[in-house]
């Protein structure tokens, strides 16, 4: 087993995920199976009780498992299902080290952070790296680590022991460390400055770990006399110092680091054999171009709580712009704040309720996506109701289902006052309810989480279609206490709300679509936690086909994309690189 340790430096949020991620990438386009970790030195157990104000948003795994989202990166780039253990946490550790100690399996030691909780680091990571993450039986043979937060923290500290002492355990040629720091170029001089880098290299090689590579990041590329500077304070040949700039979009980055000749050193400085090329970073090379190259564009508004921090629906947004990608459209994102749309706005705040109102009408499409608590419910049941009765595309996700079902119920079964037992307990109308088995008292972990089937029960479902019509059934993942109340289905579905995919004993209604509606649907899952660059998520898809007016075309066609929009959709790493040029070609003289 190869590890590969990624540490940060100077301020947290310069893209290690995207690094790690894109690190994983060149190395699986090399023919290698790969694995990875994140470890957060925060004390929480995981990433469920979190707002996403504090983290970002909580990425849900097949097994249940509510990690980091740059968990979520490396499924992506990777197309690999990781598991729970692949997230460590400060929390996790302490837990396992004080219930060894409760059962005595140190006889009677004292427990100490070292050797401790150290040997439980390292422990966890010997044995999650065996763990196959590629849908076989193959273990993995190389995977890639990163140490969440900065160098220097006093929380990372037992972390950063843990690998110092790792690297004699594994031994050196089986270990490399990547330090990814930020370059930062002033305005007032346009000067890049090299003195942080130098300070965080310090900082990590006076905790026992040397850096083998330093990757900077930087706004503009740094110059070579830069590069030289860093690798005359910082211990490392110039070779050895990488430059990441801001690139348009994350798809470039495994072609700019590949660009430096990563791969190759990784190679010599992990005896890492060789292996025949496959042309995985072709098609990624192809996503980014083609990512630069479109110009027409598709408006979603997506109307949520999180609204101050884009990562708070990092999946969802990503989702987006695979699908768009798909349909040869650039993403034009419009993010709402569900307060804004309701009425009350209109006398505290009357700017932000019509520019919200506006932005909700010049929108293609509409997506609510998943969240809890009540704080705009009220805007998100507007939203959903705009849509319904303006034939607008609409996509609703977990507590979007559960808000289209509120509004229907009020506006068209004549239940004013119905809510979900989550807002109001006491409604008479409890169309949407909480799942008992799921609520014993306890936040963390107690919700139904993780992958779990779908059943369709009509042949017309337009999401059956975008599936594949020939499946009976779908595999998603979840994240929700509510569900919709199985009491009131034949009210709704007597007025055309189809509960069209329920789970497999048939109580649980998972997904509807409303009767003569160009695209009006919602499910209890999550579909953008298994969306991928190279294959986006249908229900996505479907919106987006929807707001551009392509859907029923796409339908009719059998859900095929056209030859350079499959190309760029297929996950099919063993393509050869002939072909790729060769569809290509084809395609462009069919069009001209």
């Amino acid at each position: 087993m190869k590890y590969i340790l990624v540490s940060g430096g100077v301020i947290s949020g310069i893209g290690k995920g995207v690094i790690s991620s894109s690190l994983g990438t060149i190395l699986k386009s090399c023919g290698f199976r790969v694995t990875a970790i994140k470890i957060d030195p925060y004390l929480n157990i995981d990433a469920g009780t979190f707002s996403p104000y504090e983290h970002g948003e909580v990425f849900v795994l097949d097994d249940g498992g509510e990690v980091d989202l740059d968990l979520g990166n490396y499924e992506r780039f990777l197309n690999v299902t990781l598991h729970k253990d692949n997230n460590i946490t400060t929390g996790k550790i302490y837990q396992h080290v004080i219930s060894k100690e409760r059962k005595g399996d140190y006889l009677g030691k004292t427990v100490q952070v070292v050797p401790h909780v150290t040997d439980a680091i390292m422990e966890w990571v010997e044995r999650v790296v065996k763990i196959p993450v590629n849908g076989d039986q193959e273990p993995p043979e190389v995977c890639i680590i990163e140490l969440g937060g900065t160098i220097g923290d006093i929380e990372g500290m037992p972390f950063v022991e843990a690998f110092r002492q790792f690297q004699f355990r594994v031994k050196s040629e089986n270990f490399c460390n990547i330090h990814v720091s930020l370059v930062p170029q002033p305005s007032a001089t346009g000067e890049q400055k090299t003195k942080p880098t130098q300070h965080s290299v310090r900082a990590l090689r006076g905790l026992g770990l040397s850096p083998d590579l330093i990757v900077c990041r930087s706004v503009s590329p740094i110059e070579m006399s830069v590069k030289d500077k860093i690798s005359n304070f910082c211990h490392v040949a110039p070779e050895q110092v990488i430059n990441v700039h801001d690139v348009s979009s994350i798809y470039h980055v495994p072609s700019v680091l590949e660009a430096q000749n990563l791969s190759t050193y990784l190679k010599k400085r992990l005896s890492l054999p060789t292996y025949p090329a496959r042309f995985l970073l072709t098609k990624w090379k192809n996503l980014a171009d083609k990512y630069d190259r479109i110009q027409k564009k598709c408006t979603i508004a997506l109307v949520g709580k999180y609204t101050r921090l884009e990562d708070s629906y990092a999946s969802v947004i990503k989702a987006l712009r695979h699908a768009a990608l798909a349909v040869n459209r650039r993403l034009d994102l419009a993010i709402i704040e569900a307060t804004h749309l309701e009425e009350e706005t209109v006398t505290n705040d009357p700017v932000s309720y019509h520019e919200a109102w506006k932005k909700l009408c010049i929108a293609d499409g509409i997506l609510v996506p998943g969240g809890f608590g009540n704080r705009g419910v009220e805007g998100k049941i507007a939203a959903a109701k705009w849509a319904r009765e303006n034939q607008k595309p609409y996509l609703g996700v977990c507590l979007g289902l559960q808000v289209a079902t509120i509004e229907f119920a009020r506006n068209i079964l004549g239940m004013n006052d119905a809510n979900s037992t989550e807002m109001n307990p006491d409604t008479p109308h409890p169309v949407v309810i909480d799942m008992p088995e799921h609520n014993p008292g306890n936040m963390g972990g107690t919700m139904r989480l993780g992958k779990r089937r779908t059943v369709f029960k009509s042949d017309q479902s337009v999401l059956r279609k975008l599936y594949n019509g020939n499946r009976d059934f779908v595999d998603e993942r979840h994240r929700h206490r509510y569900e919709v109340n199985p009491s009131f289905i034949h009210l709704f579905e007597e007025k055309g709300f189809n509960f069209v995919g329920h789970d497999v004993e048939g109580m649980r209604m998972e997904i509807m679509e409303l009767k003569d509606h160009p695209y009006y649907v919602a499910v209890q899952f999550h579909p953008e936690f298994l969306s991928r660059p190279l294959h986006p998520s249908p229900p996505y898809l479907g919106l987006l086909l929807a707001s551009c007016g392509k859907l029923q075309t796409h339908i009719d066609k059998g859900n095929r994309l056209s030859p350079r929009e499959r190309l760029m959709s297929e996950n099919d790493p063993d393509t050869s690189e002939s072909e790729l040029e060769m569809s290509l070609r084809s395609n462009l003289v069919l069009k001209t």
